[in-house]
């Protein structure tokens, strides 16, 4: 029940437990839905695609990934030659809000922090923006002295960095890889090297994971 390509129940679950999919698409208010497939998505027709599904289900659940890619298609519209099947982005997004992906990562992250010894290294591979932004962010922020406030103020207490920078920017793959495994075209990796300093708390926002409204199982127009 991931794919659109073969059809199957609407879950997407990587578990057994939590909402599934299509608890999500038949319960979710449309506005909350709508920012759901616009931000884990990147879905620019996000409030059409939200519109399409609550006027579907309406008539009746929906309840096969099949079902769910037509409705998303006709609300997007047709693909052009080369471009991504229009579902893409909408199943992207609900894969990643039901198995909370961006949080699972942003709590590997700092789960890394705590366990590795100094000299550890924490490598990352991201295939997606989304991801691959997180762990800049996070890298780009354990890895530099944090700057004291205005000059007018006392000067702020400097924590010290955790990581220290493996990759300046992010290393994608070569033409042969890419050529072998078209699928790793889209893989960006990162890497730093534990520090002796301290663990911090990590918050979530200022490393990019994003404030989703919350979901509860019930019926929805």
């Amino acid at each position: 029940g991931f794919s659109f390509r073969f059809d199957g129940p609407l879950d997407m679950r990587m578990g057994n437990s939590g909402p599934t999919a299509g608890d999500v698409v038949n319960a979710m208010e449309p506005r909350d839905l709508a920012r759901v497939i616009a931000v884990l998505g990147e879905e620019r027709k996000a409030r059409a695609v939200a519109s399409a599904i609550a006027r579907a289900r309406s008539e009746r659940p929906i309840t096969t990934t099949a079902e769910l890619a037509e409705i998303v298609t006709r609300a997007v519209g047709q693909r052009k030659f080369g471009e991504i099947h229009p579902a893409t982005r909408t199943f992207q997004a609900l894969r990643i809000f039901v198995n909370r992906e961006l949080d699972e990562l942003a709590d590997a992250l700092a789960a890394s922090e705590r366990v590795l010894a100094e000299g550890g290294r924490l490598v990352v591979v991201a295939f997606h923006s989304l991801e691959d932004r997180i762990v800049k962010r996070f890298l780009a922020d354990r890895s530099a002295e944090r700057a004291g406030g205005s000059r007018h103020m006392p000067e702020a207490e400097v924590a010290p960095p955790t990581f220290a920078l493996l990759t300046r920017s992010a290393v994608g793959p070569g033409a042969a890889e890419t050529e072998a495994n078209p699928r790793a075209r889209s893989a960006r990796l990162r890497a730093g090297r534990r520090t002796a300093a301290p663990a911090r708390p990590l918050d979530k926002a200022a490393i990019g994971v994003p404030a989703l409204p919350p979901f509860q199982t019930g019926r929805a127009s």
